[in-house]
């Protein structure tokens, strides 16, 4: 497994499992079979109400706490400062943890200056390792750092090969900060997946097109999370570190970005994230 150093100086693995959309009956014999496989970061959020089971299952794991990346994320609804103090303890409750190695801000919506002046005070009491954000643009991303005083290490986003993030990427370089993706595959869509090129170099490299795309993301310096929790699929894209993508293969890659996301963040949750910020996912999971 490869890793990379954050700005706040933790090694976090370049490839680790998403349990976004995983039903909290499915975390442990997905994150048994990841673990088994050789994964060691894991990625959930206080929105994906599967907190506690992930908990559980790096517990039954038998793996030392500290051999696990644990990433989880705050909801808009808790970005209050106040909301947010109460919201980290609920997050490190339901995993049962004292800590979490990276804490991101799910959305760049609500009061998300104040729900990271509760994140930094977090990790000055030792409860989070290192802070991120998550879907946030730059000239939100840039707000934050204006008024904060630990720079995020991740801006965990929607990246793969149609949609590259390039111009992000190179604004986020500047602040240390590491792109994280996720739809690493592009949400498996078909065209992606089937793409003459990638089952070209599937071929050549002994690989499935699949592999090849992750391959991809580690040669480019990004974090992937791919979610899966059929067993075959979780050793199969975790087994990329035993070939490499030539300069030209990688240049090929690049070539397909269309610069459009699958999920259009921006507009559909303008309308529907602020709304519903009245829900207290902190009680639902109680």
């Amino acid at each position: 497994m490869e890793s990379i150093t954050l700005n706040s100086g933790a090694r976090m693995p370049q490839l680790g499992i998403g349990v976004y959309q995983v039903r909290s009956a499915d975390c442990g014999p997905a994150l048994a079979s990841a673990f088994a496989a050789g994964y060691r970061s894991v990625d959930t959020a206080n929105a994906y109400l599967n907190e506690r089971a992930v908990g559980e299952a790096i517990r039954n794991s038998g793996l030392p706490r500290e051999d696990v990346f644990l990433t989880s994320k705050l909801w808009p609804p808790n970005y209050p400062y106040e909301k947010a103090v109460a919201a980290i303890d609920g997050t490190l409750r339901r995993l049962a943890t004292d800590y979490v190695d990276l804490l991101l801000l799910h959305q760049q919506y609500g009061d998300y200056n104040g729900a990271w002046r509760a994140m930094e005070e977090a990790v000055e009491a030792g409860k989070v390792r290192a802070l991120g954000v998550s879907n946030f643009d730059e000239r939100r991303f840039t707000d934050l750092t204006d008024h904060a005083s630990i720079v995020p290490a991740v801006n965990q986003v929607e990246c793969h090969p149609y949609h590259q993030q390039r111009e992000l990427k190179e604004f986020l370089r500047s602040f240390g900060t590491v792109l994280e993706a996720w739809y690493p595959l592009g949400h498996a869509d078909r065209r992606l997946l089937t793409e003459p090129l990638f089952a070209e170099l599937a071929r050549k490299h002994g690989k499935s097109p699949v592999q090849v795309i992750l391959r991809w993301h580690i040669q480019e310096g990004n974090i992937a999370i791919p979610r899966s929790t059929n067993p075959s699929h979780i050793a199969a894209n975790i087994d990329i570190f035993d070939f490499v993508l030539a300069p030209e293969e990688v240049a090929s890659i690049g070539a397909l970005d269309k610069g459009k996301p699958f999920f259009q963040m921006p507009d559909l949750l303008g309308r529907i994230l602020l709304p519903a910020a009245r829900i207290n996912f902190d009680k639902r999971q109680r």
